[in-house]
């Protein structure tokens, strides 16, 4: 299985940005397939995913801002992200199974 994280760039504070990341190999489903992200500095964490009922967790720091979805069609998980913060800036990977996307970058400045 590989996965290929897709969508970051530049924002504005408030802004929002949505990210993508298809699976492609043998992949049986998209649960327990998560999103992270590791600002400069700092470790990399958890921001929200499907767990593997395929219900969805958030970090508390994202709640009512991020929102995930997917289409199993297309082996593709999305992370839309509105009223992004400075804060929120970093490299965004997704994962499964030990397995790491490539990352993307999302910087939120003005």
């Amino acid at each position: 299985v590989q996965l290929q994280a897709s969508g970051g760039g530049l924002v504005q504070p408030g802004g929002s940005l949505r990210l993508s990341c298809v699976a492609s190999g043998n992949l049986v489903s998209l649960n327990a397939m998560y999103w992270y992200r590791q600002a400069p500095g700092k470790q990399r964490e958890l921001v929200a995913g499907f767990n593997v009922l395929g219900n969805t967790n958030y970090a508390d720091f994202v709640k009512g801002r991020f929102t995930v979805s997917r289409d199993n069609a297309k082996k593709t998980t999305f992370l839309q992200m509105n009223s992004l913060k400075p804060e929120d800036t970093g490299v965004y990977y997704c994962y499964k199974a030990g397995i790491w996307g490539q990352g993307t970058q999302v910087t939120v400045s003005s």
